[in-house]
């Protein structure tokens, strides 16, 4: 093993000392290996740059943008409502949340389905008077094993699929010694359910059956309702034509809300005090909500239900950047000791008060006949530029935005799930009418801009540009590993090529899982995958073996169980579990076992060797 070899080896466990320290970020720790091994002439610029030139990375950043479009329409979130249900016992709510929760993984981002699935969870544990830790880690597991059941899955399945075709631009007579031929669209795409499949199923009902053993209860029933410190009132209508008409408020989802309550509705005049579960909605209704914000942004997203003020629908602002934020009424504001009406608030500010906070309780009244005191926090329905034009506002104490509040697109839904079913058909047999799955990617991207899925604005800022540049790095460090020679050099601790020629393929396929595995608990399966890559294709070369076998058990490799930092998800849920670190190995450990066992028996049947 030469020079170049030894220092690309050294700069790589560099790389890796400074991702595991977390004193850098992932982005720039990778794009700082890649700088300093072009500096020294290990790797030509050329080859440092293919990676961030990669198929593989601008299919990932076209499937962020149709990703968004399908959380901005709430699209999988009425599928998920539907495919829920209401569970009658622990083991039930972990299946009813798990099964569906993996298979909507197989289509789109985990990220946004964990997020829109927590508060669900939180309404479960008060339901069923369980610990939400029996439910959070359950949910963010069978996430991860579901983007394992296509390639769109995740985008480190997109990322091996890339770099498998990078491979094979190549001339590489070994593979025709073989007798290797590029597999179809549709394998491509499917291929990895051969094994993922299998890892979801018994994946499921290992969690299922084990938790009770190996998931403690780390946050007790009585701390699922916690004595939240800012409620607010909110007024909602049904509208005409809504989905929801005819239905009980338990059957439209309306009742046990997390952090929220349904106080009364209002009916052709009559008020209706102590609602029941059984109460049938009628179009017009107003609901009168009492709860958390949280709980309150989320009804503006909830499908049939609008804002009962008409002063939204009067607002000069574009459905696209319209946001909810919170005031602070101040003591020399003209606001005080006035009606919301007296102060024409909509006409003076261009956003519209849809509730009041007041001292730790949510003001009770008629948002028109509200008398504001100086205190007081408006919850606002605005544009996104009120933040700055009233930041120093002497109006306002403080001004601040509610995160992810923009309103929910659902008219849009229906042609969000139409992009996705043309996404897929486009991945499957695309290339049969020239089209390759990267132009099929951000066409149906580019359409659901098109088609006001979602603002142009918002499908800039869903690209996650740090994910992009460390893939695009770690390329580049997969590049250098193989012109410098350290890849064989690191084979060589097994022996060298003469000893790997005499091992079973099997036996390198477990190998590369563990070795995936152990990296992508310590930097992400992205920059893992990147970087193993180069070893299976050298070890398939020197096996003298069809390669698909280790190109699918790498998407499944990077499954990350063991702890909380390695997977978004698994941070997602750390908090509100209230989980400690080694909580997830106890449940990860079977449960990486299970899926490498799985992948060691799956992958040569489905692959032959």
């Amino acid at each position: 093993m030469g020079l170049e070899a030894w220092f690309t080896i050294c700069v790589l466990i560099l790389v890796i000392a400074a991702l595991v320290s977390n004193r850098m970020g992932m982005d720039i720790a990778l794009l700082s290996g890649l700088i300093i091994l072009m500096v020294v002439g290990v790797v030509d610029v050329h080859d440092a740059a293919s990676g961030f030139a990669s198929e593989a990375v601008l299919m990932i950043a076209g499937l962020y943008v149709f990703a968004a479009g399908m959380q901005e329409t709430g699209a999988f979130a009425e599928v998920a409502r539907k495919l829920l249900g209401r569970p009658s016992s622990v083991m039930g709510a972990q299946f009813r949340l798990m099964a569906p929760v993996a298979l909507m993984s197989g289509f789109m981002n985990n990220t946004p389905i964990v997020a829109m699935c927590i508060p669900l969870v939180k309404d479960w544990s008060k339901k069923l008077k369980i610990s939400p830790s029996l439910l959070y880690m359950p949910l963010s597991f069978s996430a991860i094993l579901g983007g394992r059941l296509t390639m769109i899955g995740t985008a480190s399945n997109l990322l091996v699929i890339g770099l498998f075709h990078d491979y094979l631009s190549t001339e590489r007579p070994w593979l025709n010694e073989v007798g290797f031929t590029t597999p179809p669209e549709w394998i491509q795409f499917f291929g990895v359910a051969a094994i993922g499949l299998p890892c979801v199923i018994l994946g499921i009902g290992l969690i299922i059956f084990c938790s009770r053993w190996l998931l403690p209860e780390r946050v007790s029933i009585e701390q699922i309702d916690l004595d939240y410190s800012k409620n607010y009132q909110a007024e909602m209508v049904v509208v005409k034509n809504a989905p929801i008409i005819g239905q009980s408020i338990e059957e439209a989802g309306l009742r046990n809300l997390p952090g929220l309550y349904l106080s009364s509705i209002e009916r052709n005049g009559t008020h209706v005090p102590a609602v029941g579960p059984d109460e049938i909605l009628q179009a017009g209704d107003l609901l009168v909500f009492v709860g958390i914000l949280d709980s309150v942004k989320d009804l503006r997203s909830f499908r049939g239900l609008a804002l009962a003020t008409d002063e939204v629908e009067k607002l000069s602002v574009n459905t696209g950047s319209r946001t909810l934020v919170e005031a602070v009424v101040s003591a020399n504001s003209p606001l005080v000791h006035r009606t919301v009406r007296e102060t024409r608030f909509r006409t003076r500010y261009n956003a519209a008060i849809i509730a009041v906070h007041r001292q730790g309780e949510a003001v009770h009244q008629k948002i028109g006949d509200i008398i504001l005191k100086v205190g007081d926090t408006l919850l606002l329905d605005t544009h996104i530029g009120f933040i700055d034009a009233h930041r120093d506002d002497p109006d306002f104490y403080l001004v601040s935005q509610v995160s992810d509040s923009r309103p929910i697109r659902h008219q849009r839904a229906h042609i969000a799930l139409v992009l996705l079913l043309l996404l897929v058909a486009l991945l499957i047999g695309g290339n049969k009418v020239g089209i390759p799955p990267l132009v099929a990617i951000w066409t149906c991207a580019l359409l659901m801009v098109l088609s006001r899925c979602l603002s142009g604005t918002v499908a800039r800022n869903s690209i996650n540009w740090q994910v992009l540049i460390s893939i695009g790095a770690a390329i580049g460090l997969g590049a250098a590993m193989d012109k410098s020679g350290a890849a064989e050099g690191i084979i060589s601790v097994f022996g060298g090529p003469e000893q790997m020629v005499t091992m079973h393929p099997a036996f390198v396929l477990v190998i590369l899982f563990i070795f995936t595995n152990l990296l992508s608990q310590l930097i992400t399966p992205y920059a893992a995958t990147a970087l193993v890559f180069p070893f299976a294709m050298l070890a398939a070369e020197l096996l003298g073996v069809n390669p698909l076998a280790y190109v699918f058990t790498l998407m499944v490799a990077g499954c990350n169980f063991i702890t909380p930092i390695g997977y978004q998800t698994n941070l997602m849920v750390y908090g509100p579990g209230g989980y400690r670190f080694l909580d997830y190995t106890r449940l990860g450990i079977p449960l990486t076992l299970l899926i490498m066992i799985i992948c060691a028996i799956a992958a040569p049947l489905a692959f032959p060797f």
